[in-house]
């Protein structure tokens, strides 16, 4: 395992040894997400990139890099090491270079979120913890409840009532407790990190607990090492809390930290007009600090969020990668579900498919060159929100079943 040198406010820069504080920084309240850091120098002359060749492929093949005792039990779903495909209609249509797809969507349950729940449901067995409880739209909610289902782990989740119904039917099957908060997202947040305080659970909430992004730093690993050390210019991410973009963040800095790539890609987080927040607060050049809350609203539901939890990572990825954040409507997310599908082959939700829109307008306003390599992070599968891919595309062609009534349809078609 790689031992933990500190925590570090992201906000303050305040340090504490690893058992000081166990979710935010005590004086910056929950804004102060905390980064799990360890000795690079050191971890520079133990380790060998190559020597992954021979390791499991899956998210614990970075074991040497991740919080975990090396005797630690980990949950048995193959979270991970998802394909990296390259697709060179999608860069034309981009007008880029080269473009390639991080399809996340083949996680156990469905999206990249399974990446921070196996870190945080392993982290959970080592302490020898009980209960895990997280707020959450639907996927981060699925990804806890199927891989504490796979270990055993009594799981409670809250969740608005407006959720997707195939979402929530999800946690059920898994067999979580799942309480539907009559509420926007952020009210179900508070509740939840209320609830886990009052009643001695652990708390898996985006930005309060620092080791989600442990496990979603991994996707940038991946990338990485997919591209054989030479990384992207650009990766594109959609964005609602901020954790997902400030882990490939943090994952892109360790690599280099570590001497293992030449350079961090720029990162380009896409955002729901609706659910803008963070786009607002690049614009404006506003500190984590001063963020206020948005009235979220959003067919993306993954990305729906009125004050980003993991804000000041979000920020600091975009801030120091010389990137940007760029909105797109709920209508350019929909309109990208099929575009996407039929580009690359990859079925992505709403939330997942935005990083197409939002690569689209980032070429329009010149944030991606013609000359770029870049690559979209698709965080979701489409199943997870078939009524939106309905809304996306026409009905079939309905025919009489002889050949005549089919020679007709497709003439007329």
């Amino acid at each position: 395992m790689a031992t933990i040198k500190e925590l570090r406010c992201t906000v303050c820069g305040r340090s504490y040894q690893p058992d000081e504080v166990q979710y935010f920084c005590p004086a910056c309240g929950q804004v102060g997400t905390l980064d799990v850091l360890y000795d690079y120098e050191a971890l520079k002359t133990q380790l060998d990139r190559d020597a992954l060749r021979t390791q499991k492929e899956w998210m614990w093949r970075y074991r040497a890099l991740l919080p975990l005792a090396a005797e630690s039990r980990v949950p048995p779903l193959r979270v991970g090491y998802t394909p990296l495909y390259e697709s060179g209609r999608l860069a034309e249509a981009l007008g880029v270079r080269q473009a390639w797809v991080k399809d996340d969507g083949q996680n156990p349950t469905a999206s990249l979120k399974d990446r921070a729940s196996a870190m945080i449901v392993a982290r959970a067995l080592e302490q020898g913890v009980e209960v895990v409880s997280t707020a959450s739209t639907g996927n981060a909610a699925a990804a806890l409840s199927g891989l504490g289902a796979s270990v055993g782990l009594k799981i409670v989740i809250f969740v608005p009532a407006t959720a997707p119904e195939a979402k929530i039917a999800q946690l059920l099957v898994y067999g979580a407790t799942v309480l539907l908060v009559e509420a926007s997202y952020d009210v179900a947040f508070d509740l939840c990190y209320d609830t886990c305080m009052d009643e001695g659970w652990y708390c898996r909430n985006t930005g309060i607990n620092p080791f989600t992004t442990e496990g979603k730093k991994t996707a940038a690993y991946e990338i990485a090492e997919q591209s054989h050390w030479d990384v992207p210019d650009v990766v594109v991410v959609s964005v609602g809390d901020g954790s997902i973009i400030g882990g490939v963040h943090k994952g892109f800095w360790e690599l280099y930290q570590l001497g293992w790539i030449q350079r961090i890609p720029r990162l380009i987080g896409v955002q729901a007009t609706g659910s803008s927040a963070l786009v607002q607060a690049w614009q404006n050049h506003i500190q984590p600090q001063d963020m206020q809350p948005v009235d979220a609203h959003t067919v993306a539901d993954s990305i729906s969020a009125g004050l980003p939890r993991d804000r000041a990572k979000a920020l600091r990825a975009v801030r120091e990668t010389k990137g940007a954040f760029v909105a797109v409507s709920d209508s350019e997310i929909i309109a990208a579900i099929p575009q996407l599908a039929r580009l690359t082959g990859v079925f992505a939700e709403p939330a997942a498919a935005a990083v197409f829109a939002g690569a689209q307008r980032a070429v329009q306003s010149n944030l991606i060159q013609p000359d770029d390599r870049v690559a979209l992070l698709v965080t979701g599968n489409g199943l997870k929100d078939v009524k939106s891919a309905q809304q996306s595309v026409a009905q079939g062609i309905r025919v009489q079943p002889n050949l005549s009534a089919v020679h007709q349809a497709l003439q007329d078609g």
